[in-house]
Formats: structure tokens, C-alpha cells, sequence
């Protein structure tokens, strides 16, 4: 056997670290894939989880309680009656809708102006100074808008609309619509700044002004993302429950105006789960009013995501 040439260590040396740290790096990104991966899987696992949990308490009363006529057309909600027991959600689904859509007129014009304005016309410094305001906006607990709901909106709708109480669909209205702005906002800011700079710049080449391009050209080439905006602010409001148990006063009955109080179906889950024994049929009309508020947030936000990547396609 040969001796190894003394000047050839070195070399060799070099190529074994070499060799020892590209093996080394390759089991560093196997290891941080299959970390991305158990991430992206429990994501996944949880939301199947909590489907299959809920699903599993509501299946008792689905399977023998519950009636889509009355759970679908009667107002009646009475779980706890000694004489007649009815689980008729319809008002509470009218509650939803009307603080969702009164929420969603207020947020609207306000959240996509803002997005507009943040995204095509403000300054670069200021943009800056919008997005902190905007999110410690987003960051602001629920139960703290519930206060300023109590304390703030509803002595001010009393005293300017002359009614007697000021917890109702309005006040909620502007209490979701102030959550759900962020969202809208941030979404549609990130939509419009999506569209190619080489849209402006074709336009302000044809003689079109600032103005012009933005709600000629930008925006409609933005409008499947603007429309995402819109679904996922409508599903934070659909989805909120302190903020509106303490904002809508917490009444079960078809609403009529927009100074009627109402009770939504998360609010309601909210109030009466603690109370409904556990097992019990009411304890399991409240999992599958929580299994129709599933399925609502999932249309919503799939709805959502399928505008996105259809306007990600075109771009």
C-alpha cells in the first residue's frame, strides 16, 4: 500500500469537510421541508378536527330533533320552554344578516377608498404611518369595541335619533364595520398594487390623469381581488361574537329598522352554551347552529380564495 503524499492531506482534508458539510446541508433543508410540511398538514388536521368535532356533537340532534322547516322558517327560539321546546333560528339568522350587511355598507366604500387612496395617491412616508394606524386598528380586542359600543355609540344613537335604546342593529353595524375595515384594506391594497405598472404607465401614456387611471383602469383590473376584500371582511363580521353580543342588545325577534335590537347566531352560541347541559338537545342545537356558521365561513372564504387566484391568474 502506498503512502499517502504528505502535501496531498491537505486537499483530501478539504474534500471530506466539503463532502461531510454539502451532506450535512442537505439534511438541514430535508429536515426544514418536512417541518414546512408537518405545518402545512396541521393546518389542514385542525380545520378537519374542529369540522369533525362539531359535526359529531350536533349529529344527535340533526339526527333526530331537528327540522329544517322549523330551523329555517320559524323565529321561535325557545330551548328552555317547560310547555313547547322550538328551535326556530331563522331570527337569529335575520340578526346576522342585518348587522353583516349594515357593517358591510359602512365598511365598503370606507375600506376600498382607504385602499385606494393608500395604494395609488398617498405619499410613500404617510402610506407608512397608515398601515401602523390601520393595523393597531386590527389589533384592538373584541370586547373593547364591545365598550365602546356600550359607552360611546349607544348614549350618541339615543340622543341624535331620539329611540329608547341604543344597542341595536346600527350600533353593531358600525362596531363590525370598524373590525372589518383592516381586513378590507389590507386585502385590497394588496390587489391593487398586484396590477402591473405597465397598466399606468399605457394609460398615463394615452393622456389619461392620475384619477383616471386609478378608477379607469387599475381598479377594474383589481376587481376580482377588491371583491376577495369584500368576502373576507363580510366573514370577520359574519364570524365575531363578543363585539356584537354587547352591541346589538341581545333580543330575539325579526328586525324591522335598523334601531331594532337583535340576537345573532354567534352571540347566541356565546350566551346559552355555558347555561345548556352538556349532551342535553339544547346543548346540541347550539353545535349545529355553530355547524351552519362553519359552513357559511367556509363558502365565504373559499368563495374568496377562488377570486384570488382567478385575478392572479389574469394578472
Amino acid at each position: 500500500m502506498q503512502a499517502v503524499d504528505a502535501k496531498a492531506l491537505p486537499a483530501l482534508q478539504t474534500v471530506e469537510l466539503s463532502s461531510f458539510h454539502k451532506r450535512l446541508r442537505i439534511w438541514g433543508e430535508k429536515i426544514i421541508e418536512a417541518l414546512i410540511l408537518i405545518c402545512g398538514l396541521s393546518a389542514i388536521i385542525l380545520v378537519l378536527g374542529i369540522f369533525i368535532f362539531v359535526f359529531k356533537e350536533a349529529w344527535p340532534f340533526l339526527l333526530s330533533r331537528f327540522s329544517w322547516r322549523e330551523f329555517l322558517t320559524s323565529p321561535e327560539w325557545y330551548p328552555d320552554s317547560a310547555t313547547k321546546v322550538r328551535y326556530g333560528a331563522l331570527a337569529l339568522f335575520a340578526g346576522t344578516a342585518s348587522i353583516t350587511i349594515g357593517s358591510m355598507v359602512v365598511a365598503l366604500p370606507v375600506g376600498l377608498g382607504t385602499a385606494i387612496y393608500i395604494s395609488e395617491f398617498c405619499s410613500p412616508r404617510f402610506k407608512e404611518i397608515a398601515k401602523i394606524v390601520i393595523e393597531i386598528l386590527a389589533a384592538i380586542p373584541s370586547v373593547v369595541w364591545g365598550f365602546v359600543a356600550i359607552m360611546i355609540l349607544n348614549p350618541l344613537i339615543i340622543k341624535l335619533f331620539d329611540v329608547p335604546i341604543g344597542l341595536n342593529i346600527l350600533n353593531a353595524s358600525v362596531i363590525l364595520a370598524l373590525m372589518a375595515i383592516p381586513v378590507i384594506v389590507s386585502i385590497g391594497e394588496d390587489a391593487l398594487r398586484a396590477v402591473p405598472d405597465a397598466y399606468r404607465e399605457a394609460a398615463e401614456a394615452l393622456g389619461a390623469t392620475r384619477l383616471e387611471t386609478t378608477f379607469r383602469v387599475v381598479v377594474p383590473a383589481a376587481k376580482n381581488g377588491l371583491f376577495a376584500a369584500l368576502l373576507l371582511g363580510m366573514g370577520r363580521a359574519i364570524g365575531e361574537t363578543m363585539a356584537v353580543l354587547m352591541a346589538t342588545g341581545h333580543s330575539i325577534h325579526m328586525p324591522t329598522s335598523v334601531f331594532d335590537s337583535v340576537r345573532t347566531l354567534t352571540a347566541t352560541i356565546a350566551a346559552e352554551l355555558g347555561e345548556a347541559p352538556k349532551g342535553g338537545e339544547h346543548y346540541q342545537a347550539l353545535f349545529t347552529i355553530g355547524l351552519f356558521l362553519f359552513a357559511i365561513s367556509f363558502i365565504v372564504n373559499l368563495t374568496a380564495d377562488f377570486m384570488v387566484r382567478g385575478f392572479r391568474r389574469k394578472i
